[in-house]
């Protein structure tokens, strides 16, 4: 469940490794991730991650989870932000985004364009992990 903390050696973030721009997204961040500080689990491959946290599949093909560096299960353009303090050329990008006070206002538009992702992902196309 989302804000809840949990022992974790390093911020780690769920993806839907099937969904073709999300595993984009995530090889452009692995490829920055040169010192290996994020880790990064397929939830189309290992499912079973989720458990642990809580975090049903349907909740997770919704929205984007992560553990941020402190152990804390965050979603949306808090998980982004959570990998982003970890990325070279990215960091900036989180604390602008921090500082100015706008994770919220793009979680809005992140929760939108999540759920359209999950329609045509999982209502209209082949979703792997249908509740």
């Amino acid at each position: 469940m989302p804000g809840q903390s949990l022992p974790f050696h390093k911020p780690t973030l769920f993806f839907d490794g099937e969904c073709p721009l999300c595993s984009r997204e995530v090889a452009h961040y692995r490829a920055l991730d040169r010192r290996d500080q994020i880790r990064w689990v397929d939830i189309s491959r290992e499912p079973d991650a989720l458990v642990e946290l809580g975090i049903d599949r349907s909740a997770a093909m919704h929205r984007l989870h992560a553990v941020d560096e402190m152990g804390r299960v965050v979603s949306g353009m808090t998980a982004f932000v959570a990998v982003w303090r970890q990325l070279p050329g990215f960091r900036h990008l989180a604390g602008f985004v921090e500082r100015f006070g706008l994770v919220s206002a793009l979680d809005w538009f992140y929760a939108r364009f999540a759920a359209w992702r999950y329609r045509r992902r999982c209502v209209e196309g082949a979703c792997s992990l249908r509740p």
